[in-house]
């Protein structure tokens, strides 16, 4: 258990660091931010040019008039930007200082809202008071148009998508690769269970929407083995094996953890969405699900549980460390088909358990995939 959590705490701190702030990072935030700034005030000023333009077909404003509105809105845009992209610059002065200092910028970036919706439109020339109506106009075709980009954006495919994965059910040995070996297994079957914790990956084949997939990732697995009739595991020597116990046992139990590498290709039967402009994007675990593939991990560390009462009837819990003869590195084929997040999974080893055996672990249960 210490080694599993060491290992979570190392990919906890990998994560961690692989968002902290940097100093390029930050610069680069900024630099998208005056970009950002310069182009909203250059298209508000462009919106409202455009107005006046308008006003003056219509015959509502003189000539005269409208280049002195032109004048008034771009020296306003002009201040604008001015006053806007110099709190940026401040920002990357405070940012130079903290580098140079070797400092790491840690405060959260405050985005002063830089759009035109609380901007006054109202300019005054002499004693008329001109007002610019680009909130019905093209201010709204120009929001039509985000909109557009940002229902185009949501329709993007996404070739890659992430899924937890929990799994548990049974697990026992098989002898010599033989499936009817369970029958005589010295293990009990209904008191055997393995539990599996993960993280995968889903990647699409194509660019277009498939139904096939490559999902790969890792997973903890907790694997448990109940003697039957009374026995223990015995190391002697190089050699693992099965003996009686001198007293009557409650618990007899092998666990040992590992962590897998699971590979799988996938066929995603979910059904695909498509929109009304023809687009089509393909859903996961929407539907049916098959996946097959295999697995390579090691061994994480192996104990042995027994529970007794000794001769004086005390009850007796005792723990024994110990690699029993594992076999360290482990590979296999897996498998599992279901519907939606739910599905049957089969694990089987072909690397015997146990160093100078034939015994190879079977594992079979229910497995969830949460998106």
């Amino acid at each position: 258990m210490k080694r599993i959590l060491l290992i979570l705490v190392l990919l906890c701190t990998t994560i961690a660091q692989s968002q902290e702030k940097t100093f390029e990072k930050e610069v680069s935030k900024i630099s998208k931010r005056i970009e950002r700034i310069t182009k909203q005030q250059k298209d508000s000023l462009k919106v409202k040019v455009i107005d006046i333009d308008k006003k003056l077909e219509k015959g509502e404003i003189t000539k005269t008039t409208a280049e002195t509105l032109k004048k008034e809105v771009a020296a306003y845009h002009a201040r604008r930007i001015e006053k806007l992209v110099g709190e940026q610059e401040r920002l990357l002065q405070l940012l130079v200082q903290d580098k140079t200092n070797g400092k790491i910028a840690t405060s959260e970036d405050v985005e002063e809202s830089i759009t035109d919706e609380d901007e006054d439109n109202v300019f005054t020339i002499g004693s008329k008071v001109f007002r610019l109506n680009i909130s019905e106009g093209d201010l709204e075709e120009r929001n039509n148009r985000r909109k557009e980009r940002w229902k185009t954006k949501n329709k993007k495919q996404r070739s890659t998508t992430t899924q937890f994965v929990f799994a548990m059910g049974l697990n026992n040995v098989l002898n010599d690769n033989d499936l009817s070996s369970l029958d005589d297994s010295e293990y009990k079957l209904w008191q055997s269970h393995f539990y599996e914790l993960g993280w995968t990956w889903k990647t699409r084949f194509s660019r277009q929407p498939s139904k096939l997939y490559f999902k790969y990732g890792f997973s903890f697995l907790w694997n448990n083995l109940r003697l039957k009739d009374n026995k223990i595991h015995v190391k002697n020597g190089d050699v693992t094996e099965i003996e009686n116990f001198s007293n009557q046992l409650s618990e007899s139990r092998l666990r040992h953890v590992q962590m897998n590498f699971p590979m799988h290709l996938e066929l995603d039967f979910s059904k695909n969405r498509t929109y009304d402009d023809g687009r089509v994007r393909d859903r996961t675990n929407r539907g049916v699900r098959l996946g097959v593939g295999g697995f390579v991990g090691f061994k994480l560390g192996t104990r042995q549980y027994l529970e007794y009462r000794d001769i004086t009837n005390v009850e007796v819990e005792q723990l024994q460390y110990d690699n029993f003869n594992m076999n360290v590195f482990n590979y296999g084929l897996s498998s599992y088909i279901g519907y939606k997040n739910t599905s049957f999974y089969v694990k089987y080893d072909l690397n015997p358990l146990f160093k100078n055996t034939e015994t190879r672990n079977f594992s079979m249960g229910i497995r969830l995939d949460l998106n």
